[in-house]
């Protein structure tokens, strides 16, 4: 063979080795998948939990039962199986779960280092393995799934989405399948006289203040001065009154952050040189079950949810503040509406409602009843809309709120064509309404442990700062509280800070100017 002839076959064999290299990329394979449409990547439905978020995601979500699979990333049959258990996840997780709240569907990888301990706490002794039981009852102990009396089991027949699926349908004496389709909603709770159901509420709120915090990201709203202090106000509100703990910690870490992440009140929302946005820090944290609203769930896909989610927000912020804030939370509210809430018919109804109030708050009873009232003439203009159009919930028709059923004292008199409220018991049924017994459920589920940490973290659910002061400074606002501790913890948080000043309370609290309000 001639030197041309060998230089020949040499280019030849060099283009078929880069065509070969460049047909098995990822590139290549990703765009091969999007032309067939077949075996296209969906995004995973079982959650991924490790060692530093097991017991808080199992510790707050809000389903009844948990299924956690045990697996590592290297070995064939685990990734085989994985089709077959998300086939499974997909029923009960996320948020276009067709059965929400019912099975938490999660995955452990034990090839990970960092979670070896948490699968030697489990006796993990093969790949896959799958366990079930209370979400609660793996939080901080040992499966024990071979002692009798243990609530957490090994499932020991899931070889197929079809047998792990019947498994669990003999669990919960149900008869779901994989090829159900979204459904319209048959676990509502109808019966709303039944007072302890507002206790599922408290996951609901979470739900709402996330997906409200969504959507001022994905719309970009905080646009100036006006929006920026707008926000901040609201945060502050949440930062101090939310009942949840978890979301008022994500709310004092965005106040703490702000600055850098809103300069003259421009935000940034898309990440550039590796720098932290708005986005980074998820208002009720990265660990928060999404799409199982339970209290404000409807009968069918399109009603309810978010909307009832944000009343009841407003309904638990209402009675959890002091006198001296009643103002303050009045005009946030009603700020973060007008700047925030994007059904524009709404948002102006809303509007009319805040400025038809002349005189300042200055008793917390008289916000209280504000919300209460203003809720029940939303009720009103929609019973009216949704009659004619047909457009409302079959299940859960408006109604003036409480029913009489609910708070039988808060009504003067029998009439139903005209209603005379007894305002003194309205006020002490929406202060127990949407205060103690809205966190009941929240406050059991999210305290595990000894007897002494759950006295101390239930006094911590149910604590409302006392004598709190709206401080204005500059754009933003600060409430100060008369306390050394929480003095104490404003100053840790000041240390925190790049060149933030200070100013001393009334009672001697220092606080974080324009920034921080920081309460348990």
């Amino acid at each position: 063979m001639s030197l041309a002839h060998l230089v020949l076959f040499a280019g030849l064999l060099s283009l078929v080795i880069v065509a070969s290299s460049s047909s098995s990329s990822p590139g290549s394979r990703s765009i091969l998948r999007d032309i067939s449409g077949e075996n296209a990547d969906q995004k995973d439905r079982a959650v991924e939990l490790n060692s530093s978020n097991f017991d808080s995601v199992l510790r707050d979500t809000p389903a009844k039962y948990a299924v956690v699979e045990f697996f590592a990333h290297w070995c064939p049959a685990c990734r085989n199986y994985k089709p077959h258990y998300e086939k499974v996840a997909r029923l009960f997780n996320g948020p276009d779960a067709i059965h929400p709240g019912i099975v938490l569907m999660t995955r452990v990888d034990c090839a990970m280092k960092t979670n070896t301990k948490l699968c030697d706490r489990f006796s993990v002794s093969h790949y896959p393995m799958l366990f079930w039981g209370p979400p609660s009852k793996f939080v901080s102990g040992s499966g024990e799934p071979k002692k009798e009396k243990s609530e957490i089991v090994v499932i020991d027949d899931a070889r197929t989405a079809e047998r792990l699926l019947k498994w669990i349908n003999k669990q919960t004496h149900s008869s779901y399948g994989l090829d159900d389709k979204k459904f319209e909603n048959e676990h509502v709770r109808t019966n709303i006289t039944d007072y302890k159901q507002i206790s599922q509420a408290v996951y609901d709120i979470e739900e709402a203040t996330a997906e409200a915090f969504d959507i001022i990201l994905s719309n970009k709203v905080i646009k100036s001065s006006e929006t920026s202090a707008s926000f901040i106000r609201f945060i502050q509100l949440l930062a101090a009154h939310h009942a949840s703990r978890r979301c008022r910690k994500g709310a004092a870490e965005i106040l703490v952050n702000y600055d850098d992440l809103c300069p003259s009140g421009k935000c940034s929302y898309e990440s550039s040189g590796g720098k932290d946005t708005l986005g980074s820090f998820p208002i009720c944290g990265k660990d928060l079950p999404r799409g199982y609203y339970m209290f404000c769930r409807g009968s069918r896909n399109d009603t309810r949810g978010f909307s009832c989610g944000l009343w009841v927000l407003f309904h638990s912020l209402s009675v959890r503040i002091e006198d001296g804030e009643s103002h303050f939370a009045f005009s946030t509210i009603c700020d973060f509406v007008n700047n925030f809430f994007m059904c524009d018919e709404c948002r102006l109804h809303f509007n009319d409602m805040c400025l038809s109030v002349k005189t300042p708050f200055k008793k917390v009873r008289d916000f209280v009843l504000w919300v209460w009232s203003t809720h029940n003439k939303v009720n009103e203009r929609l019973m009216k809309d949704e009659a004619s159009l047909g457009s409302g919930d079959p299940e859960f028709p408006k109604i003036i709120w409480p029913p009489r059923a609910l708070c039988p004292s808060c009504y003067l008199s029998s009439d139903e064509k005209s209603i005379e409220w007894d305002h003194d018991n309205v006020y002490k049924f929406l202060k127990s309404y949407y205060g103690p017994k809205l966190v009941s459920l929240y406050k059991e589920k999210s305290v595990v442990g000894s007897k002494e940490e759950t006295v101390s973290a239930t006094a911590e659910d149910l604590t409302v700062a006392t004598n709190a002061l709206v401080v204005p400074v500059g754009a933003a606002l600060a409430i100060a509280v008369a306390s050394c501790a929480f003095g104490a913890l404003a100053c840790y948080w000041r240390t925190q800070q790049k060149n933030r000043k200070y100013c001393r309370g009334e009672a001697g609290t220092e606080v974080l100017e324009a920034e921080l309000l920081m309460f348990p």
